[in-house]
């Protein structure tokens, strides 16, 4: 099974930035779909941001403007850039990966999960 390690977190003021990183232990294909997700205490999962192997990316609503997802497959390493953060970017941010499969269903890989704190 591969791994992913993610990096970047911490505690940062209110309208200050954070790059959050993420490597993959095997090669990430273009093909493959990646994603930042995060859970704040009391509330539901929700995906934040995800960039497809064709560079199609797709946000939450509460994020646009404000972060932006990347990816480098010669890295094996996706990024996001989140700006302008505000109380409610405080959670715990997981990076995920899903992988085709033939005749199953896709694999799914994620992060360890990493704190994101903002507060003054």
């Amino acid at each position: 099974q591969g791994q992913l390690v993610e990096s970047g977190g911490g505690v940062v003021q209110p309208g200050g930035s954070l790059k959050l990183s993420c490597v993959a232990s095997e090669s990430i294909f273009n093909i493959y779909l990646m994603g930042w997700y995060r859970q704040a205490p009391g509330k539901q999962r929700e995906l934040v941001a995800s960039i497809t192997g064709a560079g199609t990316t797709n946000y939450a609503d509460s994020v646009k403007g404000r972060f932006t997802i990347s990816r480098d497959n010669n890295k094996n390493t996706v990024y996001l850039q989140m700006n302008s953060l505000n109380s409610e970017d405080t959670a715990v941010y997981y990076c995920n990966v899903k992988i085709p499969q033939a005749h199953m269903r896709s694999r799914e890989l994620w992060g360890q999960g990493i704190q994101v704190t903002v507060s003054s």
